[in-house]
């Protein structure tokens, strides 16, 4: 019998050896060829990219994972709680497997073979980590113990808060979310310091299945869920039993953060940004790279800047009439279910898609698009309100086949199903208020604001609307800049020996080029005879500026025009001297910006600083040296002083004289309804042939602003559309808003420069106080001329000489030239 048990009790041995050497050849090979775990040591997740305004309201978030990557020193305790609850109680304790949870999850299968019941995996967030990290999602044994195996490798390499750490910021919660922080903002737009026990509870229930749980589809289901793992809470004592069932009788409450841009009125300047992000670094430093973007948009003057250039484009729209409906639905039945469909301008919420329902003589009844709810439904609510006849006037002048017809009636310019946009407005003085009818303009613009001394672009409207058309007219339309360009033609002049009392003949010309004849002509088609640069640039004479650029060359002007960054490159041709290039708003606001600081180039930049996810500066676009900024302490030295290596592109009294003679154009030019304004500001209007584009760029000491208008496919705007009277205006509503609360700064003259009294028409010296005389600025070692002399009188036709002998005359004893 001892023989017989020595036997079975050898072969048992022999099969046990077997066996073990069995599964030592099987995990050996399972080993052989394991991710390296240590590559955790250097984890770098897809990080969201956030863009934020100069005073650090957020823009924009850009990413492929919506995900932000928070240290687990940063995470709540109660948030930490409900997901070791809810996937691994005995985290802190067991070596990377849970041996009890494991052999429950072996009897567990067993019972379910057969069944067709998915198997139980029972991972700990060890193992989770290995399979999210260095494994794939493939439900097979060999992976399950590849996990296991790599699961005790990490717990010896890592401690258990790095693991942790890990866990929570690479898990998918749903809804495009990854990681705690970013789930946190997508499902409640909470912070996770915010997050209450129901709120964290239901987070933990989600890595289980994210669909399964979904907060609208499944909510009997996700709710039922997260109680389960608000008891485990409270079973492991991490939250009271009153505070469990508190949080248990509360609903999902999940309010899904809105995508896309954050900040109000800002996404033509947000989506710039991103473009030059990609433009810098590519796309995913843009998608993956976590960078934190701070701009130059000062949010309170873009939303003043989307403001004035929208009501410049509708004053604009709404005098050539109704062009008719956004879309048709049928309005006999349950409208608001087609309505809710109608894509509403998100980015102008002022206006409210609407559809009509009647129409009679008094006005129109119109329901408005109803809200929806949390989930995505349709709200329950109809709300129908009215427009009156008064509030829709502007649209009973109609246009039917491109002619524009007179309605008698609202039911001659709309009928029922027509949906349309409607506004509510605040009663005035003119007008009752109420409902008013909308359509979105035909014609484009845009407007940049920009600080001259830096170039931070402090605002930028691209357009009516974003959601509209995304294409910004303020740096992608290149549009002629007509008598906008002049002050470049007048610098380079006065920059060369003119001044501004300098006199040029105003009178009717003709040049031939090649075989082809030229003949410019004043707007309005009259011409004033001999006339001082200062009234040429304040009236706006073409004539005057074509002489001019003939008189010094159209090489030389092109010289000026590609230093101030108007172009990059300038055919030196004739009638480029009247801005029949193109550029764009942003170069030609850049360019002023040079008159405004005093002579200096600056690089236009919508971006202050870019940091990296670890904070550190990877960009920063103010270069200037900070002379004495770092003294350890103070020992009665000078204070520090920023010093400006920016390239002087312009004599600073050059700057100053076509400054003061822009201000002409202010007080008593083509841009006098802006003196209205009562401050100190310089500019120049703009208008090109047949009247196609519309500019007016002005500024004063500390903000440059551009105004552009005209339709996207270049068209007449109509007799009388000129900068003066369609950009202006904008400008100035702009302006006056944007100076409101700051004191007026008047432009400084450079120091040596000499003021004397001239007469306005002539140019020579006058008496102080004399009809017709003007106080004019002059270099040093000029000064009015000593005899009456014209530029231009011998107009020759060469049409890209070098200064002409005309010129050269001018400029050594007539027209107020060197002494």
């Amino acid at each position: 019998m001892i023989r017989l048990i020595g036997y079975f009790f050898g072969v048992g041995i022999m099969l046990a050896l077997l066996v073990a050497a069995g599964i030592a050849v099987y995990i050996s090979d399972l080993t052989k060829d394991l991710p390296d775990y240590e590559v955790l040591a250097k984890y770098e997740p897809p990080v969201t990219t956030r863009v934020h305004a100069a005073d650090g309201s957020l823009m924009g978030e850009f990413a492929r994972e919506r995900r932000l990557y928070l240290p687990i020193q940063a995470v709540p305790d109660r948030v930490k709680a409900a997901f070791l609850s809810a996937e691994d109680k005995n985290f802190y304790t067991h070596p990377g497997i849970d041996v009890v949870g494991l052999t429950r999850a072996i009897i567990t299968n067993l019972q379910n073979m057969g069944s067709g019941r998915r198997p139980v995996g029972a991972s700990t967030i060890t193992q989770q980590v290995a399979k999210n990290f260095l494994l794939s999602s493939r439900q097979t044994y060999d992976r399950k113990i590849r996990e296991m195996i790599l699961a005790f490798r990490i717990e010896q390499a890592y401690s258990k808060d790095r693991i942790f750490e890990l866990y929570l910021n690479e898990i998918f919660f749903g809804l495009g979310a990854y990681g705690v922080a970013g789930a946190a903002l997508t499902y409640f737009d909470k912070s996770v310091n915010e997050l209450t026990v129901a709120d964290a509870a239901y987070l933990a229930a989600l890595p289980k299945g994210p669909s399964n749980y979904h907060p609208f589809k499944h909510t009997e289901r996700a709710i039922e869920r997260r109680n389960w793992v608000i008891d485990q809470m409270i079973e492991n004592g991490y939250v009271s039993q009153s505070e469990g069932e508190k949080a248990k009788a509360s609903g999902l409450n999940v309010t899904p953060r809105r995508g896309g841009t954050y900040l109000f009125a800002g996404e033509y300047f947000t989506e710039e940004v991103r473009r030059e992000i990609i433009d810098r670094y590519g796309q995913n430093a843009l998608y993956e790279g976590g960078l934190s973007v701070r701009t130059t948009l000062d949010p309170k003057l873009q939303v003043l800047a989307r403001k004035a250039l929208q009501h410049g484009l509708i004053r604009y729209d709404t005098l050539r009439g109704y062009r008719g409906p956004v879309t048709r639905i049928d309005a006999s039945g349950d409208w608001g279910i087609p309505l809710a469909e109608v894509e509403s301008l998100n980015d102008v919420p002022e206006w409210k898609v609407a559809v009509v329902l009647s129409a009679s003589e008094n006005g129109l009844e119109v329901g408005l698009k109803p809200a929806r709810e949390v989930s995505g439904d349709v709200g329950p609510d109809r709300e129908r309100v009215t427009v009156p006849l008064d509030n829709m006037k502007w649209a009973m002048r109609h246009v039917v086949d491109g002619k524009r017809l007179k309605a008698d009636t609202p039911a001659d310019v709309v009928s029922p199903g027509d949906v349309v946009f409607v506004e509510k407005v605040e009663a005035t003085e003119e007008d009752s208020g109420g409902w008013t009818l909308r359509q979105v303009p035909e014609i484009g613009g845009a407007l940049v604001a920009m600080d001259p001394h830096t170039g931070r672009v402090l605002a930028m409207a691209g357009g009516f609307s974003f959601s509209e058309s995304e294409f910004n007219r303020a740096t992608q339309a290149y549009r002629q800049p007509g008598s906008s360009f002049k002050p470049f033609v007048y610098a380079a002049a006065l920059d060369n020996g003119y001044t501004p009392a300098s006199v040029v003949l105003d009178a009717p010309i003709t040049i031939t080029i090649g075989n082809e004849v030229w003949s410019p002509k004043n707007y309005g088609g009259k011409s004033a005879g001999p006339s001082t640069l200062r009234a040429g640039i304040e009236r706006s004479r073409n004539l005057m500026t074509v002489r001019l650029a003939n008189d010094m060359g159209m090489p030389l002007v092109a010289e000026y025009a590609e230093r101030f960054g108007v172009y990059d490159k300038m055919a030196p041709h004739i009638a480029m001297s009247l801005g029949s290039g193109e550029t764009t708003v942003m170069r030609m606001v850049s360019a002023y910006s040079v008159f405004a600081n005093g002579g200096r180039q600056i690089q236009p930049t919508l971006i202050d600083r870019i940091q990296d996810r670890y904070g550190e500066t990877v960009y920063k676009h103010d270069d200037r040296r900070c002379e004495g900024c770092n003294a350890d302490e103070w020992r009665g030295q000078a204070e520090p002083e920023l010093v400006d290596d920016s390239e002087q592109v312009l004599d600073p009294m050059t700057a100053y004289q076509i400054t003061s003679m822009m201000q002409g154009v202010v007080q008593r030019g083509t841009a006098v309804t802006l003196s209205e304004l009562g401050r100190p500001i310089a500019g120049k209007t703009g208008t090109t042939n047949d009247e196609k584009d519309a500019w007016f760029v002005g500024f004063t000491p500390d903000i440059v602003v551009g105004v552009f208008m005209g339709y996207d496919q270049p068209k007449p705007m109509g007799k009388g559309s000129t900068g003066g009277g369609l950009a202006a205006p904008i400008f100035k509503e702009f302006m006056a808003a944007a100076l409101k609360d700051m004191r007026p700064v008047d432009f400084q003259t450079p120091e040596g420069m000499k003021v004397i009294a001239i007469n306005r028409k002539t140019g020579m010296r006058a008496a102080e106080g004399g009809g017709g005389v003007i106080m004019e600025a002059f270099k040093p070692g000029t000064g009015p001329a000593d005899t009456y002399s014209i530029i231009g009188g011998d107009f020759g036709v060469p049409e890209a000489a070098a200064i002409s002998p005309s010129a050269s005359r001018a400029i050594s004893s007539g027209g107020g030239g060197l002494y």
